[in-house]
């Protein structure tokens, strides 16, 4: 069949409106209609989420242990840092260089161990300065005093007694066997290392031809202040043994007198009753520069915790708690040169 030139006019005009009104369209929603390079993207972006979602990558993370006391404590991924054990005869003392004692609460799934590795010492350390005899004794919410124990280490020879010992160190029978968890002399057995709290390892006497003279009593009157800033914390009183223990003086006077602040500050620690590793009634005092005060044997706290007191504020009176041969008080300074 042969078609017209009209005919085939037509037919063109015809076919090229289908074109128009087929290619308008596409054109026009070309914007939306998303490319293949659009729809492999989103695809890609779909199948990594997927990967993801099903294989968790874990990532390990510093935790900051806070409210210790002693600054933040680092524990990585879960982990406490530990410290080994001195060696024979050593001083044992805490990661705590400055002899500062700490304070710390008790959080949900603590143990007395981890605690005592977050301070570097031992758990007979805690057990002892707060009158516990057993580490699963600890709840949440409750507060620790943390001691850092300043002592001598001993490795238990044949023929060692508690008597011994204690006499080799300059410690006390009583103190040894509460701090090592030790029911009598007779628990001791040979290999084994004891803590010798407040033990010293006394050294030979220097060759003289003089004998020294025994140590007198010193009397202190009066408000002295001393060049670090302190105040003595028992005018009138009189001074019974010089310089021991952990950085302390003895200052003796009947008991009910009045023991004064030595410096302004913020009482951290108010132990109103117990042995509390033999300072009996205690207060201690954290002062803005960083120093720390303990005032021992207490008869009566006067002050609480979180109280801040002015220098020459009376905070108790001088009693004969804990481990202690008369009244007096245990006066401590921690951070600094004791001046009295």
């Amino acid at each position: 069949m042969k078609y017209s030139s009209s005919h085939r006019t037509r037919f063109y005009l015809e076919f090229a409106a289908v074109l128009v009104v087929v290619i308008i369209p596409i054109f026009v929603h070309a914007g939306v209609i998303p490319s293949v390079n659009d729809m492999l993207h989103q695809e890609a972006k779909a199948q990594t989420a997927a990967v993801a979602n099903a294989t968790p990558v874990a990532v390990l993370q510093n935790d900051i242990v806070t409210d210790t006391g002693g600054g933040d404590i680092f524990v990585s991924n879960g982990a406490l840092v530990a410290t080994g054990p001195a060696g024979e005869d050593e001083v044992a003392t805490s990661r705590l260089t400055n002899g500062e004692i700490s304070v710390y609460t008790v959080r949900t799934g603590d143990s007395l161990s981890q605690i005592a590795e977050m301070y570097g010492v031992t758990t007979n350390t805690i057990l002892w300065a707060n009158d516990l005899s057993d580490p699963t004794e600890i709840q949440p919410g409750d507060t620790l005093v943390i001691l850092p124990i300043v002592g001598v280490q001993h490795v238990i020879k044949d023929g060692d007694t508690l008597q011994s010992i204690s006499k080799k160190y300059d410690g006390n029978e009583e103190e040894i066997l509460a701090y090592n968890q030790l029911a009598s002399s007779d628990a001791l057995k040979v290999g084994e290392q004891i803590v010798i709290p407040g033990g010293r390892i006394q050294q030979a006497p220097a060759p003289s031809s003089r004998v020294a003279a025994a140590p007198q009593p010193v009397s202190q009157s009066g408000t002295v202040s001393s060049g670090n800033g302190f105040s003595h914390p028992a005018p009138g009183t009189v001074r019974t043994q010089a310089n021991h223990g952990y950085n302390a003086v003895d200052l003796a006077a009947p008991v009910g007198t009045p023991i004064l602040a030595a410096a302004a500050g913020e009482v951290i620690v108010s132990k109103p009753s117990g042995w509390n590793g033999g300072y009996g009634r205690y207060i201690v005092i954290r002062h803005p520069n960083g120093t720390q005060t303990l005032y021992a044997h207490n008869s009566q706290n006067y002050v609480g915790v979180g109280e801040y007191v002015s220098a020459g504020q009376t905070i108790a009176a001088i009693g004969s708690s804990g481990r202690s041969t008369g009244p007096h008080v245990h006066f401590e300074v921690r951070g600094a040169r004791n001046p009295f």
